[in-house]
This record gives C-alpha cells, structure tokens and sequence, in this order.
C-alpha cells in the first residue's frame, strides 16, 4: 500500500507540474516601438553575448560602457539611508551637480527620473518609449539624456532615461546597476566589480 501511494503522488506531482512557460512574447533582447515593431537588440545586451555598439541607434547615446570610475578594490559600499516599501533608498548624483534619493530597483531595466528631477537636471524629452512595469503593460514614457549618473564613485555617462510622473522616488535600474554584481545588506549596498 505504501509503494501504491508513493507511485500515485509521484503521478499526480507529474500531471500537476506546469509545461515550460515563455516569460515573454519574443525571444532575446528586443523593443517594442510604439507602432507594435518588434527592434531586435540582442548586441546591446550583455547576457546575449552582444557587444555594444559604437554608434548610436535611431538618435539615441550609444549605450553606457564600464563605469569610468569607482569600485578601486573590488568592492564600492553605499549606505542604505532608508527602506521604501522594503526596497532601498540611496543617494544617487546626477550630471556632477545634484543629489537625489533613488529607489534601488534591481528589476528595471534602464534608470528612471521624476518629472521634478528632470526639470532641476533641465533634461529635455528627446522621444518616448514604450516600456511594461511593474503595474502596467505598454505604457508611454518620455525619455531624456543626463549628462552623468554616479553612486559614490561609479559613473556613467551620457545616459538615456525615461521620465515618469507614477513615481514620488526615481529609480537606479540596470543601466548602471547591472555592471556590477550587488549585494544587499541591512543598512548598505556592495557593489562588486566582476
């Protein structure tokens, strides 16, 4: 009776287990313009393989390269100044000049700026974007270029990002984010050089 009931939870785990799911409509690195183009950008993304380009693409920066500075031993810790909604709060320096707390989000793909940020930056709309968060599918966000985006020492520069009124806190994405290998502590963040 034992080995009767160890085969049949082993059937119904089987049965009740889900077929491989796409977490996504299209494979790769792409976007989706706002006309439902889909733009293959599979050399811009490092997990692809790709290298980035020289040029800029369709008027924008070419894509932000390795930090020009920072992480000197491996490791660059920025303290934590506090918690939204459990998720980080740094402070994040922009074009050299001005300070703003940012939104430590590991799951954005590029930084994004409040309307507030991009008028004391003077960040002018350069297009729009057609970007899925974590609320909404297919939203239309204007995007600009800052000058430079530094965390305590690790900078970026000529950096597009989009400009969202949903937000009170902008967010620190992966634009310089993902060149890093990040820990999250209690009250600091590591980044490791890789």
């Amino acid at each position: 009776m034992k080995r009767y009931s160890t085969v049949v939870m082993a059937i119904v785990g089987l049965t009740l287990i889900p077929g491989a799911a796409s977490a996504q409509e299209h494979e790769g690195c792409f976007l989706v313009d706002s006309k439902g183009r889909v733009i293959e950008l599979d050399e811009l993304c490092p997990e692809s393989g790709g290298v980035p380009p020289q040029a800029a693409i369709d008027g924008l920066p070419p894509v932000p390269g390795v930090p020009s500075s920072g992480a000197s031993n491996g490791i660059v810790r920025v303290p934590i100044k506090y918690r939204a909604g459990g998720t980080p709060v740094i402070d994040v320096k922009f074009n050299s000049v001005q300070t703003f707390e940012m939104l430590v989000d590991t799951g954005a793909t590029g930084t994004v700026i409040t309307p507030a940020m991009a008028e004391a930056l003077g960040v002018e709309k350069t297009g729009t974007a057609i970007v899925g968060t974590a609320s909404q599918r297919e939203v239309e966000m204007p995007l600009g270029i800052v000058d430079s985006i530094d965390v305590a020492g690790i900078t970026i520069n000529d950096v597009t990002v989009g400009i969202s009124d949903a937000l009170d806190l902008g967010l620190l994405g992966q634009d310089l984010l993902g060149q890093y290998d990040i820990t999250i502590r209690n009250d600091v963040i590591e980044f490791h050089t890789r």
